[in-house]
């Protein structure tokens, strides 16, 4: 009888482990390739970000991006301190480890555009157990809602605070007959941020964001020196966020 018994539990669990290699490599499948692309979808070999802070410094200006952002991808709105947010608002002190004691009295009351940072080099992939998160071979760093387990290892390993995780049910916080049909709204328990607007890249329109900011936010090809990206890159100054930490953020900021 043991000998029966053994060879079932073993018969189970390579069944169980063939399941799950499966299911794992289908998901990983679907989520390596993304979106479904129109014919008309943008491309690009490393996708970039350009803020004007001049033309977009204060909180009102920057909650216009977040309410576009937000309902395009069914952000909720939590009233507490569990709050989940893709875009945001902060104080040149919370958003650069780059200290200027001698700054005009302009850059010390602007406001900054706060999002995922889609770094070069993001440590928010490396230590996702799952691949719930992934990089794309554009540089956007993406996310398969399906596969995250809520660890939250990304959260800790982000520098940016650029990832929110939803502690209560999102579905209540949100106005079910407003919702964007494109885009899946999450679960409790799993970890969201700003994708680049992947899914609207993939019909060939700009990030929401961009679409809203009337010129003050630009998105490219930050391998084309033909790009506006590139473009305003070499006519401005700018900086990024924390550079000492090596990540490479593809967000820059025009100050």
């Amino acid at each position: 009888m043991s000998h029966t018994r053994r060879n079932f539990l073993k018969f189970m669990g390579l069944a169980a482990a063939g399941l799950c290699a499966g299911s794992a490599g289908s998901a990983l499948a679907a989520a390596e390739a993304g979106p479904v692309r129109a014919a008309d979808a943008l491309k690009a070999k490393r996708w970039a970000m350009v803020i004007d802070t001049t033309k977009v410094g204060t909180k009102e200006t920057i909650d216009v991006l977040a309410k576009a952002c937000h309902h395009a991808h069914n952000v909720p709105d939590i009233p507490t301190k569990q709050n989940v947010k893709w875009i945001w608002a902060a104080s040149y002190d919370e958003a650069f480890d780059q200290p200027n004691d001698h700054g005009n009295d302009a850059m010390e009351k602007r406001e900054f555009a706060l999002l995922c940072n889609h770094c070069t080099h993001p440590p928010c992939v490396r230590v996702c157990p799952t691949q719930a998160t992934f990089q794309r071979p554009d540089g956007i760093v993406a996310m398969d809602y399906h596969r995250c387990i809520g660890c939250r290892y990304c959260m800790a390993a982000c520098p940016f605070g650029a990832r929110s995780f939803n502690f209560m049910e999102p579905r209540l916080y949100l106005d079910l007959n407003n919702l964007n049909k494109e885009f899946p709204t999450r679960m409790r328990g799993v970890v969201e941020k700003c994708n680049f607007c992947v899914d609207r890249l993939a019909h060939g329109k700009q990030p929401a964001c961009v679409e809203a900011s009337n010129g003050a936010l630009a998105f490219g090809d930050l391998s084309d020196p033909n790009s506006e990206v590139r473009k305003l890159l070499r006519e401005h100054y700018t900086i990024r966020r924390k550079p000492s930490l090596g990540t490479e953020p593809g967000v820059y900021y025009i100050i």
